[in-house]
């Protein structure tokens, strides 16, 4: 981008949100220009080249000693401010407030009062739905900052006395709030009195320009996964330098869809690319990587998620090294191309996107290794600024099939990342007690308890009282407000750990399975939204399909990365995705991604299945898809009852009722 166009840029202080670059990719939709700069970047700075200053969120504390750095006179200078988040929480802390860590989090979608008098919420409506994730609150208003905006259990929005100064607790910057567009179109528009007038270069036209700058007259090696992003890459690459010099690579790493490299070797060949497919599964299976100066074991033998991913990514960039090789090519003449989008650096808290971010999973083309080779100056990554629909949109210009570009987007490592290992069930203290507590919790809401369930002050577990907590006692409150019968239904931890993202940080926690009937679909993701809020051992919510599970579940089917669970996946996904070619559901549902956990549900040697459709436009944040809403019952019964039947050693199917946050839209 070429912000030497407009004199009106608007500075973003990167605190290490995960979102900080949908912050970027939102204000440059309301045609203004931005650049991504260090939260301590001086004021003198500041007031010398930008016209506005958004501040991050981040998974920091404003309290603790090794909060990132800022300059002191950041909200003493003229610039219009608008901190979100971490940066709402900075504002009010600096003028002397309280920020502290309240045992209520908030993640996920909630309703806002704003103040619609003031100036960052004019023409909005009074009730905003809005996205919350955080674990501290600002819990006492600083000296002359002013409440704007309030949730129902905390400061939403604040605003200091007599300057353009304004903070959010809440992300304006993501498809979960509503109407942020507008919130940010009233900052830099109607407080920062910005003219709007940076009009974006074509992306195709820019995206080209940048391959043939870099690449010059070398050779590219381009990995092709037959993915979006991949084959948007490939794409480009065709544009920018002669076919003969870009050197396609598939490299089947075991882990694909049922069928897949047949038929990627198809698609590229289409677009006219040279393409070289080779066979790694017993390389990858047999993979290690170095990690803290050790060899890990084989990734046949890894259940670490986090290992799993490194050993993978490093993997591919080994069999591709060596595929050059082969070729008898020099290294130092050749580029390895990735079609690697912004919210891979960002999840995987890459420097390339944030300087504070934390990492909520290591992707396969953001590896030790290729940073590395980032360093080296090795690598080409023209969609590194992008997400994935304005990479669809550049797959448009480049006059790229539809059925390319509306694939269920599917992740690099395969389905080595949706398959969930583990050779013991997790279980501590905690597990016991929680589940005692989701039985209470569904016995409260009961058509037949009409007693009064949130005077209780604890219950008897094991001998040892459990305390009722506040948060589950209003929870109670809500849910018999709303009529939410829970009596025939159970709730129980699953032994295992997904992976969530949580206040802007990784989470490893248990998913709460949910069984037997119900009324209505709603009431499932009514209470899917909050039993993460209540029970800190939870980040994520399923509903099991079938008879009603009774008893708790405290055993696994050892599960490592081997020919029959990779089978049973593969079967499985393959059922989901046909069903979803065949009812015209692959663009309304952004990703379906397709899980083996390790459950059997008291079925010895029996796995299970889990669904996650789910809907989002920014890849970053979205909702699970509503039966009946968002994909049809009889589509969903259809996909339960087939891998039910035609699938070997499937105990249950499993619907992901979770948005993001509080879970990833991965398990891994």
């Amino acid at each position: 981008m070429n912000n030497q166009l407009t004199d009106e840029i608007v500075a973003i202080l990167d605190a290490g949100s995960q979102f900080g670059k949908v912050i970027d990719r939102r204000v440059r939709e309301l045609n203004v220009a931005t650049e991504i700069i260090p939260l301590n970047t001086p004021v003198s700075t500041l007031v010398q080249k930008y016209k506005a200053i958004i501040i991050t969120g981040g998974p920091g504390s404003v309290y603790a000693p090794d909060a990132p750095a800022y300059d002191p006179q950041l909200f003493q200078c003229d610039i219009p401010i608008l901190g979100i988040c971490y940066g709402a929480q900075l504002l009010n802390y600096v003028n002397h407030g309280k920020v502290e860590k309240t045992p209520t989090r908030e993640d996920g979608q909630h309703v806002v009062e704003v103040d619609s008098s003031c100036a960052l919420f004019q023409h909005l409506e009074t009730k905003q739905q809005v996205l919350l994730t955080h674990g501290d609150s600002i819990t006492q208003l600083g000296e002359n900052v002013q409440q704007v905006a309030k949730s129902e259990n905390c400061v939403a929005g604040i605003k200091l006395a007599n300057k353009h100064i304004y903070g959010l607790q809440f992300h304006p910057e993501v498809d979960l709030t509503i109407h942020g567009k507008e919130i940010f179109s009233n900052f830099l528009f109607h407080i920062s009195k910005l003219q709007g007038n940076f009009k974006l270069q074509d992306r195709e036209e820019s995206s080209i320009e940048y391959l043939k700058q870099k690449i010059g007259a070398k050779k590219v090696l381009v990995l092709c996964s037959g993915g979006v992003d991949s084959t948007v890459c490939a794409a480009l690459l065709l544009k920018a330098i002669p076919p003969e010099r870009i050197f396609a690579l598939h490299i089947d790493n075991g882990f694909m869809r049922k069928n897949e490299s047949q038929n990627v070797m198809i698609a590229l060949q289409n677009l006219g690319l040279s393409l070289t497919c080779i066979d790694a599964t017993e390389i990858f299976s047999q993979g290690t990587t170095q990690l803290k100066g050790q060899t890990t074991a084989r990734l046949c033998e890894t259940v670490e998620p986090e290992v799993k991913r490194k050993i993978i990514g490093d993997t591919f960039m080994r069999v591709a090294e060596s595929q050059i090789k082969s070729l008898n090519l020099n290294p130092e003449e050749m580029f390895v191309a990735q079609g690697t989008l912004r919210p891979d650096l960002i999840e995987s808290a890459s420097s390339m996107a944030s300087t504070q971010a934390s990492a909520i999973k290591t992707h396969h083309n953001d590896t030790e290794l290729v940073r590395q080779l980032r360093k080296e100056g090795r690598v080409v990554e023209p969609l590194s600024d992008y997400h994935k629909d304005e990479v669809r949109e550049i797959g448009t210009q480049l006059g790229l099939p539809a059925e390319l570009l509306w694939r269920q987007p599917f992740p690099g490592p395969g389905l080595a990342v949706r398959i969930i290992c583990a050779r013991q069930p997790i279980i501590d203290p905690k597990f016991e007690q929680t589940n005692a507590l989701l039985k209470y919790l569904f016995g409260a809401c009961s058509e037949e308890n009409n007693d009064n369930a949130t005077t209780e002050e604890f219950i008897m577990h094991n001998n040892q009282k459990l305390e009722i907590s506040q948060d589950l006692k209003k929870l109670i409150h809500d849910l018999k407000n709303k009529n939410v019968d829970l009596s025939r239904l159970s709730a129980t931890l699953l032994p295992i750990h997904t992976v969530g993202v949580q206040g802007d940080c990784r989470t490893y926690k248990h998913p709460v399975a949910i069984s037997g009937t119900f009324k209505e679909w709603n009431h499932l993701f009514i209470l899917a939204k909050y039993l993460p809020q209540v029970f800190h051992n939870v980040n994520r919510s399923v509903y099991v399909f079938g008879d009603l599970v009774t008893l708790p579940i405290t055993d696994i089917t050892p599960t490592l990365l081997a020919r029959d669970s990779v089978t049973q996946l593969q079967d499985a996904d393959k059922i989901v995705n046909d069903l979803l070619y065949e009812h015209n559901l692959i663009r309304s549902l952004s990703q379906v991604p397709v899980i083996l956990i390790p459950v059997g549900f008291h079925h010895q040697g029996k796995r299970s299945i889990v669904i996650r459709p789910f809907i989002t436009n920014d890849f970053m944040t979205g909702l699970a898809a509503q039966p009946g809403r968002d994909i049809p019952e009889e589509v969903l019964h259809k996909m339960v009852t087939d891998i039910t039947a035609k699938v070997p050693g499937v105990a249950r199917v499993l619907l992901d009722l979770t948005s993001k946050p509080p879970g990833t839209t991965e398990w891994e």
